[in-house]
C-alpha cells in the first residue's frame, strides 16, 4: 500500500505539492489526476525518494522508499521513458538494473517478452521509438516482480494496440492483488482502466474515490419518449423538473430532463397513468466531470485561435 500523509513540497515561493493525505491500496488500478502543474509528477518523485519533502512523508508498506532493501522487488516505476543510456541494449540496459538488486539474469529475458520487444532486445535503445521506450521502461519497472507500481504517462507514445494492451496489463497487475498507481492526461482511458481515482488542483487533493462515485458528481439527466408527449411534458413540467422537447437520432421526439433520474421521472409517469416507449438515463463522461471539478486548478489556459487574424494582425 502506498501512503502519502500531509506530502508538501515548496520550490521557493511556489506550493507545489499543499498538504496531500490518500491511499493507494492494493488489488486496484488507481488513477492519478490533474491539470498541467498540479503536482502529479512531483509527488510521485516523492514517494520514490527523487524529491525531498518539505513536509509530510509518502510510505510504501509503512516504510520510505529509502528504506526498503532491494527496492526494485518492491517497487516498480515508469517516471521517464527517455532515461535510457542510448548506446545500451535493450537486454543490457536490464541487466544492469537486475545485477544492481541480485534479479536473476533470466528474468530480463522474460520481462521483454512480457511487453513484447523481444525481437529487439540486442538493438540499441537510442534507436527506439518514443512507444518502444514506453514498453522497456514498464519492463524495466517489472523487473523485480514488485508488489507496487507507479506509472506516469504510462500510454505516451503507445498506438492503439499498445494502448489497449497496456490496459490490460494494468489491470492484470492490479488483479494479481499489486498496488498500482498510474497518472495520465487521457480520460477516457482512465475511464476503461481505473477503479479509484485520486484528483489533484494546485497541489491540493479535489477527489478520492471511485470512478462511478466521481463521475455521480455531475447532474444527470432522462431522456424520454412516449405516445404521449404533451401530456407528459405537461405532468413533468407541475412536478417542477426542467423540460426540454428534443429530437432522437431517429428523428423521433422526446422529452430531456434536467437534473432527475429514470425512477423519478418513471414514478411520475405512471402515476400519470402515461405509457412510455423509451426511459434513459444519461450521466455526464469522466473528463466532463474533471473539466468541472479542476476549472478553478488549471494553471495554463488554451487561447482562442492562433493566426494573425485571430490576433488582430502581427504585434
Amino acid at each position: 500500500m502506498l501512503t502519502v500523509e500531509n506530502l508538501t513540497k515548496v520550490f521557493g515561493q511556489v506550493r507545489a505539492v499543499d498538504a496531500l493525505t490518500f491511499e493507494v491500496r492494493p488489488g486496484m488500478v488507481t488513477g492519478f489526476l490533474g491539470p498541467n502543474g498540479a503536482g502529479k509528477s512531483t509527488t510521485m518523485r516523492m514517494m520514490l525518494g527523487l524529491d525531498r519533502p518539505t513536509a509530510g512523508t509518502a510510505t510504501i508498506n509503512g516504510l520510505p522508499y529509502r528504506d526498503l532493501d532491494h527496492p526494485l522487488r518492491q517497487v516498480g516505476a515508469l517516471l521517464d521513458a527517455s532515461w535510457i543510456h542510448p548506446n545500451r541494449s535493450a537486454r543490457s540496459h536490464l541487466r544492469w538494473m537486475a545485477a544492481s538488486n541480485g534479479i536473476p539474469r533470466r528474468r530480463v529475458d522474460e520481462v521483454l517478452d512480457t511487453v513484447g520487444l523481444s525481437t529487439v532486445a540486442t538493438k540499441r535503445a537510442g534507436g527506439f521509438s518514443l512507444g518502444m521506450k514506453q514498453r522497456l521502461g514498464l519492463a524495466g519497472a517489472m523487473l523485480g516482480d514488485p508488489h507496487t507500481l507507479l506509472f506516469d504517462e504510462p500510454v505516451n507514445g503507445l498506438d492503439p494496440e499498445g494502448i489497449v494492451w497496456i490496459r490490460g496489463f494494468m489491470r492484470s497487475l492490479a488483479a494479481q492483488g499489486r498496488t498500482v498507481l498510474v497518472s495520465s492526461h487521457l480520460l477516457t482511458e482512465m475511464s476503461l482502466t481505473a477503479d479509484h481515482l485520486v484528483v489533484i488542483g494546485q497541489g491540493k487533493l479535489i477527489a478520492d474515490c471511485s470512478v462511478a462515485e466521481f463521475t455521480s458528481r455531475a447532474a444527470s439527466s432522462v431522456r424520454v419518449r412516449s405516445p404521449q408527449l404533451p401530456d407528459l411534458h405537461r405532468v413533468l413540467a407541475e412536478a417542477g423538473l426542467r423540460v426540454t422537447p428534443g429530437m432522437a437520432p431517429d428523428g423521433r421526439p422526446v422529452l430531456d430532463v434536467a437534473d432527475a433520474v429514470t425512477d423519478q421521472v418513471g414514478d411520475i409517469a405512471a402515476h400519470a397513468g402515461i405509457a412510455l416507449h423509451e426511459l434513459t438515463g444519461t450521466g455526464a463522461s469522466l473528463e466532463e466531470v474533471f473539466m468541472t471539478m479542476t476549472a478553478g486548478a488549471v494553471q495554463y489556459h488554451g487561447g482562442g485561435p492562433a493566426g494573425p487574424a485571430a490576433q488582430g494582425g502581427p504585434r
